[in-house]
């Protein structure tokens, strides 16, 4: 027994140093730890206040891109993409083509040559403006590069948000849009202010890549022009809280649209040899243009979206500018000039189903404009007796279309456009001409191997009323468009 207490006295005397060394080791490794957790938390702390610093100088987190009709509490105001005033959200959008028809690759050029009030007189007018909106419709027969787009958008401080869009074609650069958008007004009020695509009607905002087709409807082509009505203005929108989802509007544009706001630049025209003085009104201050706009949507639950749409367009000075006329004796050269106006209603339908890639999806779409030209007689070279005469233009069109996703990724669409089933100019209320309809229509098959990428067919086949004979044409894409960098959710 004592031998065994013996040796266990020796073995803890003798391991005795040994564990004070491990303890110091123990101790001195504590405090590395306790050390670097120090500096790590005072790291911490800083980045953290940074990050506050930062949070206070921006603002909360923007609301989505545009309202949708599912959600009508919190989809109030519109806003651009994501994106701070430090690092703004910046996107391009290639989008280009191959085209072809039955009309030596002249068929978009008779789209501007249709029978109706804005070509009365067998040709354009000439409104001695260059065509401040880009028509995105050129096409040469053969392969295009139809435009690439590049979009700039930020949040700028905890009021403004702002967004540009630019538009680069082989030729030319254009500011398509680029605008201010008031953040946090009170009451459900916001405020838009530069160059934008105003708030009418459905396809009008919309840009080309969002397009379902490869190009506008014919009622935008012949009663807005180009890209339909786009302008530098103010725009006052209001959403009020109501059951159903209601958004209010009005614009007030510079009233540059070369359809319903164009103006006669020189006035002054030559006729052999001769130089003649075109006795028509100066150009009006701006604004000469403003819109009225409502959009409504009833909840219809999570799977089904609705929204309808009216809307009102006037110009305040209209002109025209006719040249003389080959087939006619003399000098024909006249001038008209008035107002103009336009209304009309937009309906959208989307069904989201539960099939993965957009397979099921449905979307219908459909809009009707009516345009009123009410003009006098300003300028009659050979007729001087009709100056003061009035002149009242009318034409109508509508288009309806819907695309259904039939596979994953895969969707087709159909669409039904037509324009001028009214038709007619008038004086004191007495027809003096009435010109035939124009109608198209179209099918397409879009592939979509991924949300930035999209490849299109599309055909179209046409009954054209042109200088009072029918003419049959067909069209054809092949359409790709791709997408670089962050781009933000398209509007309802």
């Amino acid at each position: 027994m004592n031998k065994t207490l013996s040796f266990a006295v020796a073995c803890v005397l003798g391991f005795s140093p040994m564990a004070q060394a491990q303890s110091d080791d123990i101790a001195a490794l504590q405090q590395q730890i306790n050390q670097l957790k120090q500096e790590y938390e005072g790291r911490i702390q800083d980045l953290e206040q940074r990050l506050q610093q930062v949070q206070s100088s921006t603002i909360e987190e923007p609301q989505p891109t545009a309202p949708s009709p599912r959600n009508t509490k919190n989809s109030s105001r519109q806003s651009v993409s994501s994106g701070t005033a430090f690092n703004p959200a910046i996107s391009v959008i290639l989008d280009g083509s191959y085209y072809n028809d039955n009309d030596d690759g002249k068929g978009g050029e008779k789209l501007e040559s249709l029978d109706g009030i804005h070509n009365a007189h067998g040709h354009s007018h000439d409104h001695g403006h260059d065509d401040h909106g880009h028509s995105h419709g050129g096409m040469d027969r053969g392969f295009n590069l139809n435009s690439v787009e590049m979009a700039i958008s930020a949040t700028v401080d905890p009021y403004f948000d702002a967004k540009a869009q630019i538009v680069f074609s082989e030729d030319s650069v254009e500011v398509e849009e680029a605008y201010l958008l008031t953040r946090g007004l009170p009451a459900g009020l916001q405020v838009k202010g530069g160059k934008f695509l105003s708030d009418i009607g459905y396809m009008n905002k919309q840009h080309t890549h969002d397009w379902d087709f490869s190009d506008a409807a014919l009622p935008y082509k012949v009663l807005l022009g180009g890209h339909g009505l786009g302008d530098i203005g103010l725009q006052l929108s209001w959403l009020p809280e109501l059951p159903v989802y209601t958004r209010l509007g009005m614009e007030l544009f510079q009233g540059r649209n070369e359809k319903m706001g164009a103006l006669v630049g020189e006035h002054h025209y030559e006729f052999e040899g001769k130089e003649y003085e075109l006795t028509i009104d100066k150009e009006k201050s701006a604004p000469r243009m403003w819109t009225l706009f409502a959009k409504f949507a009833p909840d219809l639950g999570y799977n089904h979206a609705l929204q309808g749409g009216l809307f009102y367009v006037r110009s305040n000075q209209l002109q025209e500018f006719h040249g003389d006329d080959a087939h006619v004796a003399g000098d024909s050269t006249h001038a008209l000039q008035g107002k103009s106006w336009l209304a009309g209603t937009d309906w959208v339908y989307k069904y989201d189903s539960a099939g993965s890639y957009g397979q099921g999806d449905v979307r219908i779409q459909a809009e009707y404009l009516y345009q009123v030209k009410d003009l006098n007689v300003a300028y009659h070279a050979s007729k001087p007796a009709v100056v003061g005469a009035t002149r009242k233009f009318t034409e109508d069109g509508l288009y309806l279309q819907a695309v259904y996703g039939f596979a994953p990724r895969w969707e087709a669409g159909v669409r039904y456009e037509v324009v001028g089933l009214t038709n007619k100019k008038e004086s004191a209320n007495k027809i003096l001409d009435e010109w035939e309809s124009s109608d198209r229509w179209g099918l397409n098959v879009t592939f979509r191997p991924t949300e930035y990428s999209l490849l299109r067919a599309q055909f179209t086949r046409g009954n054209f009323s042109i200088l009072g004979d029918e003419e049959r044409i067909n069209q054809f894409w092949l359409q790709y468009q791709l997408s670089l960098g962050v781009h933000g959710a398209h509007a309802f």
